[in-house]
């Protein structure tokens, strides 16, 4: 018997230390977060994509009464993004969570069902996809999906 130890590589800053480019992805997923439909759990989470050709598409959680036919806003977020730009990869994806009048102090991190996507969508492209958790206090950066998700569903080695 032998035994595997698994980490996980996380950058933790707050929203000064990041760059424009990350700021603005932040403030996209923050907005998207007033847009979701979230009747029941009243809680809302937002999430915005930069693509490869520089657009930024964004979603946000869509719940129904009818548990759990409702969509994660990191899910709805890259169905969008490959259904409206298939040619173009995702370079970073940033998740917002807004519940009780005001963001969360530290970061969500994706269900295990968005992380599965995140994944297919890396594989899609050959392409890891940079992943920033907004919280109030701390933002958590992640190179990839292999650091929320290390024993996936498919093949990421070459990721």
């Amino acid at each position: 018997m032998k035994q595997i130890n698994i980490t996980a590589k996380i950058i933790v800053c707050n929203y000064n230390e990041l760059n424009s480019a990350e700021k603005i992805l932040i403030d996209k997923a923050k907005e998207a977060t007033f847009k979701a439909y979230a009747p029941y759990s009243k809680f809302q989470v937002g999430a915005a994509a930069l693509l490869a050709n520089g657009e930024i598409v964004t979603g946000n959680n869509q719940e129904n009464v009818a548990f759990p036919s409702g969509l994660c806003a990191e899910r709805t977020t890259l169905f969008y993004a490959n259904a409206q730009y298939p040619d173009h990869s995702v370079k970073s994806l940033a998740i917002a969570a807004y519940t009780n009048g005001d963001f969360l102090e530290k970061p969500i991190s994706p269900c295990g069902a968005c992380r599965q996507v995140i994944l297919e969508t890396e594989m899609r492209y050959n392409q890891a996809i940079r992943i920033l958790l907004y919280g109030e206090k701390d933002i958590y950066i992640i190179e990839g999906i292999n650091d929320l998700l290390p024993l996936a569903f498919g093949s990421i080695e070459a990721i």
